[in-house]
């Protein structure tokens, strides 16, 4: 199974809407450098959104876009939910290991109250960076079992 990266987020602070930049450092065992989700203390260091995930919510008259949900790393054709825990993926020089399907959301954050609403919670996942590297817009997403 084969996507691609639509966009790559990052945001200073936690709770927050990411901004896109076009390419990013990965590191192992870490996350996104520059990015308030990265860390070594936790199985959730890259978070993934589908670009058809935030399409619903656009179709429903919300005006969002990629890192709106607070998603690290926007695809496309993958149906990120459906992946098993422990799926590998590889995005140029990185990879990734699915760590969490979808998220518990005890309140509403900043995110749903900006948004009017969250896919994250259902539809977004969550890795582990086995191998760090390089990765950049348009990259693509190759999936193994």
């Amino acid at each position: 199974m084969t996507g691609k990266v639509v966009s790559i987020n990052i945001s200073p602070q936690k709770g927050t809407r990411k901004k896109p930049i076009k390419e990013a450092s990965i590191k192992m065992g870490h996350g996104i450098e520059g990015d308030a989700h990265a860390s070594s203390e936790w199985h959730r260091q890259v978070s993934l959104l589908a670009v058809e995930s935030i399409k619903k919510m656009r179709a429903l008259g919300l005006k969002v876009n990629p890192g709106d949900f607070a998603e690290n790393i926007t695809t496309e054709g993958i149906s990120l939910p459906e992946l098993p825990i422990g799926t590998k993926m590889t995005i140029g020089e990185v990879e990734l290991e699915v760590s969490q399907i979808g998220k518990e959301c005890h309140t509403r954050c900043n995110i749903y109250y900006q948004a009017g609403d969250c896919v994250m919670p259902k539809e977004g996942i969550f890795a582990k960076v086995i191998k760090g590297g390089k990765i950049k817009e348009g990259d693509e997403i190759s999936v193994s079992d």
